[in-house]
């Protein structure tokens, strides 16, 4: 058998991102985006039968996020939304991004990375007054609308375990029986109406099993398992599990009643000693994660038959469902779109599209006695025959010749902010954007003419300039302190370093969702890192040329690349970090040497690596942190270097992050409710810091009153003389009716607290 965790959603041409914000924006009507969307669904499912998908996952597509959906189905939704909002889209949507009229100013959800990808998730808030009720009829609609067209899915739910502990809580305890039991009620309805329906199997996602559990997080996982099971009736439910081992709780796993349990084997090596050590049920079927769902290149079929052929020594071998690892959501649709590709490299190459036609390849050969003989299984071990010819020096020259003094800033923090504010004698409380502005209509015009030749680069040069000496100008009228030259010569933070850098490969169409309708197209990392030619300097070095004020520097740095780009998976992570460090270091000292005064390297997915056990992390820290060092640790002490951060956990890493050495820190504080603040003034941390005033995912227009009871909170958390004010993240996904007028209340509310001081 074939089992899919989930599928992506966002269509093939990014389809749903499209329909959604044409919704948003009134020019489609809801039921116009109701059908539309059953469509894309009808085909998503047909695609994965035609590969001979059997449990084809149902309910992993979602309008905005799946976690939401989850909050929606079980009633976990705030009272003031529910009071304005009759209609369930309207709501869902004010939910994910917020509402605001002249009456009314609903804030939206907080938003959080999921676990160790790029995927963004809304989190809901349990509070006592939550009151957990079948609240939503969309995975059962979507159950009869598969079922409709010939198709049997396994509806996806988000596992209680998960959806608790992912959640905020406020006055509650969710490890009280009383509590929880309102949740379990929700969930047995929720099992009973799927056997009604005909359904066979559900697959229930508890990812958050595979990191470190508490003995109460365990005990509560068991219990209400039991209760649950023992009301399934003629369903059969799939544990699934991702991301990861279950080494804490893999003896109380495999004592449920779960009729399947799904492992995986990608990033969740150690599953495999796990079965060794303690077996698994006879009766029960393994799905078994062996295709990866978070990286783009082709799966090993020597080393993932192999590992079969193991764990058939200890599991009934007609009992091992092939399986991806995670979600397909994190890697693009299909490879057929990418026409442009050279073929030599992109023959390593699959998709989501092809990664199901690996799996029917897997099950093919796993079925044969002496599938060594077969030409699909001698055609892959031939072609990874021929990437280890061409494997990467593990070490470029530059890289296997540095020392620690390389990774080394000096002099010490202190001596350098007091200098830096001699050179650059900004007010207190200094006010800045985080650097891109919102990338408008006659930008994205501007750059698909230029990628289809109906416009010179000359000419495209000219439009950026136009475009740059807009927004200087608009930042000077606004008031700002510290102004950024836009970003508007980038089509993704990422991207663009990746199109300007040696060593990547750039799709046409590889999109994978980011949150909402955001998307990323993530570059592949395929050969050595070297920088080609000065990358952003001409235009940031134009946008000082325009103002007496300081422009700051805009990079990505070497870890934010890493991280939001595909790996070859043959090549240790530190060495490619080296590599991006030593390019991004370049471009900073040029910068530095045309008398650019701040440079911002910005590290927001610093941490999204970050292996999901504690015992893991010092390693993985380690070289993140002197990639980071390395890329700016040769600048003169004058040289201020910021760094952004966003939509992580940062709250008990901060004493690491203060290991980056850097000089002024930018978080996303506003979207996390600013919790981030009490564990800012705990820690080690001596860096300036901006923590967000502003939502930027949010079209809200925020009070200058808002702003100033924010900043006036800020200074009583982290003091006022190292305290810098700006939004949350970058401002291009926004509309510029909607951030300018939020900056102007921003400066405004700065101004006031400073005439306090």
């Amino acid at each position: 058998m074939i089992s899919v965790v989930g599928f992506p959603r966002i269509g093939q041409n990014r389809e749903l991102k499209r329909w959604v914000e044409n919704y948003l924006d009134k020019k489609i009507s809801k039921e116009e985006l109701i059908q539309n969307s059953k469509n894309l669904k009808k085909t998503h499912w047909q695609l994965q039968k035609e590969y001979g998908v059997d449990l084809i996952p149902s309910n992993d597509f979602s309008f905005y996020d799946t976690f939401l959906d989850h909050a929606m189905l079980v009633g976990s939704i705030p009272e003031e939304f529910k009071k304005v909002f009759s209609d369930e889209l309207d709501l869902y949507f004010a939910l994910a991004k917020g509402y605001q009229d002249k009456n009314i100013d609903l804030k939206a959800l907080p938003m959080k990375k999921w676990f160790f990808t790029n995927y963004h998730y809304l989190v809901p808030e349990i509070t006592e007054n939550t009151k957990f009720e079948l609240s939503s009829t969309k995975p059962f609609d979507e159950f009869d609308e598969a079922l409709s067209i010939g198709i049997k899915t396994k509806p996806v739910l988000v596992g209680a375990l998960t959806f608790l502990k992912l959640s905020k809580k406020s006055n509650v305890d969710i490890y009280d029986k009383s509590f929880w039991e309102k949740l379990l009620d929700v969930y047995i309805q929720i099992l009973k109406r799927f056997e009604e329906l005909g359904a066979e199997f559900v697959q229930i996602d508890e990812p958050i099993l595979v990191t470190d559990l508490s003995t109460k997080d365990i005990e509560l996982f068991e219990s209400f398992y039991r209760s649950l099971l023992s009301h399934k009736g003629k369903l059969k439910v799939l544990l699934q599990t991702y991301f990861g081992d279950v080494r804490d709780c893999f003896e109380k796993i495999i004592s449920l009643d779960f009729d399947a349990i799904g492992l995986d084997f990608v990033d969740g090596k150690f599953n495999l000693e796990l079965i060794k050590k303690f077996g698994f049920p006879h009766e029960k079927l393994l799905v078994a994660g062996v295709v990866n769902g978070r990286n783009v290149f082709k799966n090993n079929y020597q080393n993932t038959l192999e590992l079969l052929n193991i764990l058939s020594s200890f599991v009934v071998k007609k009992n091992i469902v092939l399986s991806t690892s995670c979600s397909l959501l994190f890697v693009p649709y299909s490879l057929k779109f990418e026409t442009n590709l050279d073929s030599n490299k992109k023959k390593f190459l699959a998709f989501a599209e092809e990664k199901l036609k690996e799996l029917s390849e897997l099950k093919l050969l796993f079925s044969q006695e002496n599938f060594t003989a077969n030409n699909i299984y001698i055609k892959n071990v031939q072609l990874f025959e021929e990437l280890e010819k061409n494997k990467l020096s593990d070490v470029s020259t530059a890289v296997n010749n540095l020392k620690e003094d390389d990774f080394e800033r000096k002099p010490c923090f202190e001596e350098r902010i007091k200098l830096q504010k001699e050179v650059l004698n900004l007010p207190q409380l200094p006010t800045t954007t985080i650097g891109s502005f919102p990338q408008t209509q006659d930008v994205r015009s501007a750059r698909s003419k230029l990628k289809k030749g109906e416009i010179t680069f000359e000419e495209y040069e000219s439009f950026i300039k136009s475009k740059i000496e807009r927004v200087i100008k608009l930042q000077e009228e606004i008031g700002l302190d510290v102004l950024v030259h836009g970003e508007y010569e980038r089509n993704d933070m990422v991207e663009f370093f990746g199109e300007n850098l040696e060593g990547f490969l750039i799709t046409q169409n590889g999109w994978v969702q980011s949150y909402g309708t955001r998307c990323v197209k993530p570059p592949i990392i395929f050969s050595d890192i070297k920088r080609k030619r000065p990358i952003t300097v001409e235009y940031i070095k134009y946008a000082q040329s325009l103002t007496k004020k300081p422009v700051k520097g805009i990079l990505t740095g070497p870890v934010t690349i890493l991280n939001w780009s595909f790996v070859r998976e043959d090549i240790p992570l530190k060495n490619v970090a080296f590599q991006l460090a030593l390019a991004i270091k370049e471009e900073v000292l040029e910068l530095e040497k045309e008398g650019v005064k701040i440079i911002q390297i910005d590290e927001a997915a610093l941490i999204e690596k970050l292996p999901l056990r504690r015992c893991q992390h010092s390693e993985y820290l380690s070289w993140a942190i002197k990639a980071f060092r390395l890329s700016c640790s040769k600048v003169k002490p004058e040289t201020q270097i910021h760094t952004h951060m966003c939509y992580s956990n940062f709250d008990e890493l901060l004493d690491e992050i203060a290991k980056m050495d850097v000089d002024v820190i930018t978080f996303e504080a506003a979207k996390s409710d600013f919790t981030l603040l009490d564990s800012i003034k705990k820690s080690n941390l001596k860096s300036e810091v901006g923590p967000g005033v502003f939502d930027v995912h949010s079209p809200r227009i925020v009070s200058k009153e808002e702003m100033k009871k924010l900043i006036l909170k800020m200074i009583e958390k982290v003091g006022k003389d190292r305290l810098w004010i700006n939004p949350d993240c970058g401002l291009k996904t926004r509309k510029e009716e909607e951030v300018l007028p939020t900056l102007q209340n921003m400066v405004l509310a700065v101004w006031e607290v400073r005439n306090n001081l």
